[in-house]
């Protein structure tokens, strides 16, 4: 037995050898992986150019939206209306369409329901007995004919087949539904019900049916929802009244066509005052909250009309219990705006949501100064059970928030007025084209205001180092519903944030960053972009061919940064006459290197060489002029960039 035992432990150490020898393979440099010529390498179409912006025959289709809406607090019940104008602009014949059914998903027995934790999540903790659309009628018009529509709901989806093609190039179709849904409490951190001393706070998202994209990369987008995979829609105008009790206060997306009728005459005049304030002043009291007198009327319903222009959502708050102040914002152009919150008395104070409105205008400033111009007419943060969640023009912010946490939802939530209320990406496949980005225009919104009263969280290059050592990450570009939730921070959101910081800050600077950033912003506004679309548009804009790193942050999951100092010796072993530097790129990411280069004189200098001289190979020599011997060589002397093993980042004599 001895000699098989023996057999046996010379062969595991056999495999142990070889498997730790594959693994240092396996991680080795290769510039061929990195400089790679075939990587985004398709030729551009007529639809979506080589140069990352929309091609001469690019297309998307519209969809503009006529609600009428009830709200039944009593019942926690939604009833409405909708009607949808669809216009397929496409270069082909529809046979069907295709619409989400999202408050589905709150259905006892829905696929979001079976997919959730059995202990709950962020994005769900499972569905309601009742909850769920229940369609009274769903009716079409096509072609100058009314039908009732064969429509077969899946889940999350409805699909409608039409009786005759819907043409390409201009046509167009009407689809009416008649609709209810019991409103969750609290509803995937998107929507949902507070309880308040002085009356519920109703957050309504979600709550119509909605057109799917229909677009030229995979034609329908039917991915369901499932929570933690956000939306990918249409561009459209929306024309919506929504009926509540007489003793609500209503905010919603766009601007308030009726306040004669909704508001008094104070609430109007304070209203035309605060247009013209830089300071926050208040539309109705903490005081007034419980006074019959602040309503236009002291019985029965009102209803509040609105209308949204260019937009591919609305959303919408209600609440008896509404604080409401306002102040103006000042757009580049020399346009204005509105910024608003409304809050219960328990958020209420200069360390809670008494600023909040001060944090909406500085936001969407400072935004549209280095961006791109704020859209709407409106822009209102909203008090209530919800976390931190996004639509054009409002927001939904926790109720709890305040300091620096209220700040940073709120600059969070309202950077997402650019990604993807104006740059339409598809966050049901891309969280990081909307979550990533806003998450880099949040550090320097952050930086910029009150003159940095608030620090930026999470934009050190070395703090994301753990999270690209571990086994479990994955790449940038997941499926957000496939991303681990412990995952999704560092996916969706911090990774992208991070590298576009660095290229930013560290390879590009800013000069040809903003550029590029901004011409990508303003060729995709209102469009729908892809991955691709963004890496090349950066490409061309900002003259470089960045494709190297577009690789190795978004693509791959386990390639990480080494760069090292290998070794220094002297031209003809002479001090006075410079210094030959040879360095390292030890794994299989690569980036520009900044040496800081110390001489023992105290002549110091930094040397930053371009990431071009690692198409050689994974080791550097260059030369240096000194004076005197050196005494340390740094690379990245900032910590700039996410290097794993900083350990060999210095070299200081043996001697």
């Amino acid at each position: 037995m001895k000699p098989i035992r023996f057999l046996v432990t010379g062969l595991c150490l056999f495999f142990i050898i070889f498997e730790s020898a594959l693994a240092q393979n396996i991680h080795q440099y290769d510039q061929h992986q990195v400089f790679d010529p075939t990587f985004l390498n398709e030729p551009g179409t007529a639809f979506r150019s080589g140069s990352g912006e929309p091609g001469s025959l690019y297309w998307q289709n519209r969809a503009d939206y006529d609600i009428s809406c009830r709200l039944d607090p009593e019942n926690d019940l939604l009833s409405g209306k909708v009607k949808i104008t669809y216009m397929n602009n496409s270069p082909a014949d529809l046979k069907y369409v295709w619409l989400q059914l999202d408050q589905n998903t709150f259905k006892k027995d829905s696929r979001g329901a079976y997919v959730t934790p059995v202990g709950g999540n962020r994005f769900g903790k499972g569905g309601i007995k009742d909850g769920g659309y229940k369609l009274n009628s769903v009716n079409i018009r096509l072609g100058g004919k009314s039908y009732e529509a064969d429509y077969l709901v899946s889940d999350t989806r409805m699909q409608i087949k039409l009786p005759k093609k819907l043409k390409a190039k201009g046509g167009k179709l009407q689809i009416s539904i008649d609709y209810s849904f019991k409103i969750p409490q609290y509803g995937i951190d998107r929507m949902g019900r507070q309880q308040t001393k002085n009356g519920e706070i109703f957050e309504i998202a979600q709550w119509y049916p909605r057109m799917c994209v229909y677009d030229d990369i995979q034609g329908w987008n039917t991915l369901p929802y499932l929570g933690q995979g956000e939306f990918y829609l249409e561009y459209g105008d929306f024309d919506y009244h929504i009926t509540v009790p007489w003793n609500m206060i209503v905010v919603g997306s766009g601007k308030l066509q009726n306040p004669k009728k909704v508001l008094t005459k104070t609430q109007m005049d304070r209203l035309s005052e605060a247009r013209k304030s830089d300071t926050t002043l208040f539309i109705r009291k903490p005081e007034e909250v419980n006074e019959p007198n602040t309503r236009p009327v002291q019985k029965g319903e009102l209803t509040w009309h609105f209308k949204m222009k260019q937009s591919r959502d609305i959303a919408w708050a209600a609440s008896k219990a509404f604080i409401w102040d306002a102040s103006r914002i000042n757009l580049p152009n020399g346009k204005k705006a509105l910024a608003m919150s409304v809050y219960p008395e328990e958020s209420a104070g200069r360390d809670g949501w008494g600023r909040s409105t001060e944090y909406v205008k500085h936001t969407i400033e400072i935004n549209s100064q280095m961006w791109h111009e704020y859209t709407y007419p409106v822009a209102v943060n909203v008090a209530g059970n919800v976390g931190g969640m996004e639509y054009p023009g409002i927001v939904f912010c926790s109720w709890t928030a305040k300091k620096g946490g209220l700040w940073g939802v709120t600059t969070h939530e309202f950077g997402h007025n650019w990604f993807p209320m104006v740059v339409g990406s598809n966050e049901r496949k891309y969280a990081w084209m909307d979550e990533g980005f806003n998450t880099f225009i949040n550090i320097y919104s952050t930086k910029l205001f009150n003159k940095g009263e608030y620090q930026p969280r999470r934009y050190q290059a070395r703090g994301i180092v753990p999270y690209m050592m571990s086994s479990n990450e994955d790449p940038v570009l997941t499926y957000p519903d496939v991303i681990q939730s412990y995952n999704l921070g560092n996916i969706a959101y911090y990774k992208p944030a991070l590298g576009l910081y660095m290229l930013r800050e560290y390879v590009l600077g800013h000069e040809r960053f903003d550029y590029a950033f901004r011409t990508y912003t303003d060729r995709w506004a209102f469009k729908h972009p892809t991955p691709k679309d963004f890496f090349r548009s950066m490409n061309d804009a900002s003259g470089e061919n960045l494709n190297w790193f577009w690789k190795e942050w978004f693509y791959n999951n386990d390639w990480k940064l080494d760069q090292g100092v290998e070794d220094v010796d002297y031209v003809n072993q002479d001090p006075a006459k410079g210094a030959y530097i040879t360095i390292t790129n030890n794994d299989r990411m690569v980036m520009p290197v900044k040496v800081k280069i110390m001489e023992s004189d105290g002549n110091d200098r930094v040397v930053k060489l371009p990431v071009e001289i690692w198409q050689r190979g994974g080791k550097w020599t260059f030369t240096v002029p000194t004076t005197s011997k050196l005494k340390a060589v740094i690379i990245d002397p900032d910590s700039e960039t996410p290097d794993v093993n900083p350990r060999n980042n210095i070299w200081t004599p043996r001697d």
